[in-house]
Formats: structure tokens, sequence, C-alpha cells
């Protein structure tokens, strides 16, 4: 290990020099393979935070697919059930507990995470390198590979694939800086942890809260502490099903990332896994096609081009009628959000997406508003009492 790495550039080409590196200390990575970027290292940092969090609150393995500074999805190892296996298209695997949960962190939001930054928890094994493989990535952080996993993974992109082994014993700096205009920002790192305690204060006239949702609660949390702000999180079944982050207002946030669980959601309806689609169609054109197929204007959009090109027959589409009636039978989802709701109309689109459990710091001027429009719906909300802005 050295205390320096250069890159090619920064953000863009023409931010030009660019390095990373330690001011005593020698850097705790070591590039297995390739030649991570700018932006691939700044992912790949926050993704292991994330994972390794992750860990330590539920024990189980983790994973994280990160774009552009913000987590497309992140999961921990829970079994999949038969459905969740056909919309990941990983039904023909063999998949260890790690492998099931970049399944999910994958399948959250496939579209997203599409040219993704891996971060895995735990020593990367043969069944999750053989997923990673055959999906279109950038790169993965990990504290170790088998050599089977690190061979497989070596071959991908024409032997060009970043592969990056962090210490996970590495422990940073209490303090952290950062440069902006030439001017030095400090300030203490986000050390808060999150755990079960933080979910002690339940609010609203209901009250129950069990352990999956506390489970995906923490999850939620974990992924927003690690997401740009403003961001709103939803979390089923060990996993983010819908993360909208680095918007200005709360309620876009909560729509955009309640869209993106709807969609999850409605992969998992009778006719889209009954698409047939055209043996050796690209995967990424396969999850367009799923997307456009879902969307309310698929019958104007659909075209003769993309079916031919996509689908054995034409699909018959998926109604908004039909649609609406699914979404509807969707209940206890868990909800985060990274700073309180000033108003009740978050809670109403929330619930349009099926929550049924809310943790948030609290604190509005509103949060009477809030708590009643909660209680409306037999909401369970918790006040953390804790902001987890990330910038």
């Amino acid at each position: 290990m050295s205390s320096e790495l250069q890159l090619k550039y920064g953000c863009n080409p023409n931010q030009k020099p660019a390095r990373i590196f330690m001011q005593e200390d020698d850097l705790p990575i070591e590039i297995l393979n390739g030649n991570p970027g700018y932006i691939n290292l700044l992912d790949a940092f926050n993704g292991w935070q994330l994972v390794k969090e992750l860990k330590e609150a539920t024990g189980l393995p983790a994973a994280t697919s990160f774009k552009h500074v913000s987590p497309a999805g992140a999961a921990v190892g829970q079994p999949l059930s038969d459905t969740l296996q056909k919309i990941y298209f990983v039904d023909d695997l063999e998949l260890s507990p790690l492998a099931c949960a970049y399944a999910r962190a994958r399948g959250a939001d496939r579209m997203s995470s599409y040219g993704d930054f891996i971060a895995l928890s735990d020593e990367c094994d043969a069944s999750t390198a053989t997923m990673i493989a055959r999906e279109v990535s950038d790169g993965i952080i990990a504290p170790s590979y088998t050599d089977e996993a690190l061979s497989i993974l070596k071959s991908k992109r024409k032997g060009t694939y970043n592969i990056i082994k962090i210490d996970e014993n590495y422990i940073p700096s209490p303090i952290e800086q950062k440069q902006v205009f030439g001017i030095t920002f400090e300030q203490g790192r986000n050390e808060i942890k999150i755990d079960e305690s933080m979910l002690d204060n339940i609010i609203t006239d209901t009250k129950n809260m069990n352990n999956d949702a506390k489970r995906d609660l923490l999850i939620a949390l974990i992924t927003l502490k690690y997401t740009q702000s403003n961001s709103v999180c939803y979390a089923k079944d060990g996993q983010a099903i819908g993360i909208g982050a680095g918007q200005q207002s709360r309620i876009h946030c909560t729509r955009l990332a309640g869209n993106k669980a709807d969609i999850w959601h409605l992969r998992q309806h009778p006719k889209v896994l009954n698409l047939d689609f055209l043996p050796n169609i690209r995967r990424a054109d396969r999850d367009n096609a799923i997307d456009i197929y879902i969307s309310d204007d698929y019958m104007d959009v659909i075209g003769e081009n993309l079916w031919q090109n996509t689908f054995t027959t034409r699909p018959e589409a998926l109604t908004k009628e039909e649609k609406s009636q699914w979404l509807k039978s969707v209940t206890d989802v868990s909800l985060g959000s990274d700073a309180f709701f000033p108003f009740g109309d978050n809670i109403e689109r929330a619930f349009k997406s099926g929550v049924s459990f809310i943790a948030q710091p609290g604190g509005s001027i509103r949060d009477d508003n809030v708590i009643e429009t909660c209680n409306k719906y037999g909401i369970t909300m918790a006040f953390t009492g804790i902001r987890l802005f990330h910038h």
C-alpha cells in the first residue's frame, strides 16, 4: 500500500491533475485490478461505509449498488422468494447469502444500477462474482476475495474491471475536511450509530412495530446516511425498494422514491412475470422494456419496432386499473427520511405505496399534522431525533 494514488482525471476529463492521498498513513486500499477513477472511489468509499454499518446493525451480509455518490439499492442477505429470483434474473444461479444481498441491491432499481460501483460487507465469493460478471458494472470494493471470485472478476470488461480490497479494520480520523472553491471545510465525521434504540420513541396511536419492520427501518436509515440529501428511502423484505435522492423538497423525494417502490412491486405482477422476451436480448434492453411496459403511456410509446425487437409477441397492456388494484394490496413497507416531514402530504403519498412504518427525526412545527395523518391511516411512526443529511 502507499499514501497516494494518481488518477486519470477528476470528476470530468478536463479536471487534472487528480489523486487521492493521505498526509501521514498509507491508503487503506489495494487496487487488485483496473484503474478506478475519481467518482468510482467516491462511490466505493461511501458504499463501503454503508455496507459495513448494515452488517453491524443487522448481523447479516450486506451489499449496495452505488451511482454518482448515492445508492441505487442496498440490502442484506435474506433468502429470495421464487418471484424475486425471477424479477432479479438470478433464478438460474446458486445464491450464497452475500449473493442474495447483491441481487436485492441491484434489483431494487435495475435501471439506476446500470454501470454501478458495488460494495460488499464480506469476502466476495464465487456465487456473488458470477452474478456480477454478467451485469454492467464499473467496479467493486470488498474486504477480501476468494481466489475463484477474483479470477471471475478479473475476466470482466476485457480484464479492466476495477477491483478494490479495503482494510476492514481501517478507522478514519474523527475530523474530516474537504475543499470547495479553494476554501477548506472541516467537521466531525458523522459517527452516529443507527440501531433499534432509535425506534423507541413511537408517537402515533398505532404502536406495533415487528422485527421485520425494525430491520427494514434500520436499512432505510443507514442507506439515507450515505445518500445525497434531501433523501427518502422505502424498504421491504430486507432491502431498499425505492430511494429518492438529492431533491430540493421533501415531497419530491417521497414521490420519486415512492414511484420507484411502485415499479418494484409492479415488476412482480403476473403479467410482467409472464412477458416473453426474445432469446439473447441484452439485459439492459430487457430492463428498459419492462419499465416502458409498466409505465402509464405504454400503449403510446411501445411502437411496432420496440415490441418486435424485444418480445416474441406483442404483450397485452397492464392497465391502470390492474396496476391500481395490485398496488392497493401492498402493505408493511417501511420508510425512512433523513430530515423531518414538514407536511402531511408526504404521509399521504407514502401510504399509496403501502407504507405501514415510518422513522424520521421529527421537530417540524407541523408535527401534529404529520402525526394526525399517520393516525388516519394506522401508520406506526417513530421520531428518531437524529437528522441524517449527507453532502
